[in-house]
């Protein structure tokens, strides 16, 4: 019996799959519990669909997310912090921070999405990358000033 995956199940298939499986196994467990429906023109056909339409949807994020990135790369966030002798800087920049200075600019941005490489801890101006999508990804800069 073939039927098509509504949603994963563990070491039988993923959602979306078209896979061969036993009768019984097929009926009574997955087609029962919801996990699978069985392989017919129509249910193929509307596996398709929803297909085309996630794929239609997942281009319309990348498109977004490549106008954030063009938008965010033209931004230069400056961040105050305290300093001690010869301008080195208590402690680090987090995320957290970046975050905050980024939605005073009005951008909306989570903390998970910010990769600081090296950490902050030196004036001046560094690179943090934002990963908007697994596609897409923006370098801003961060800039390190003295606090007054």
């Amino acid at each position: 019996m073939k039927v098509i995956f509504l949603q994963d199940v563990k070491k039988q298939g993923k959602k979306g799959e078209i896979k061969e499986v036993k009768d019984g196994y097929g009926m009574n467990f997955l087609v029962k519990n919801g996990y699978a429906v069985p392989a017919t023109s129509t249910g193929v056909n509307r596996l398709k669909k929803e297909q085309a339409e996630a794929e239609l949807q997942e281009n319309l994020k990348i498109k977004d997310c490549k106008l954030l990135k063009e938008k965010l790369e033209k931004v230069t966030i400056e961040i105050p912090v305290k300093t001690g002798e010869s301008d080195r800087v208590f402690g680090s920049v987090s995320s957290k921070q970046i975050v905050t200075e980024l939605k005073k600019l009005g951008f909306d941005i989570d903390k998970k999405m910010v990769t600081i490489t090296d950490s902050l801890t030196s004036l001046g101006t560094h690179e943090v990358v934002l990963e908007l999508h697994k596609q897409v990804r923006a370098t801003i800069k961060v800039r390190l000033v003295k606090e007054k």
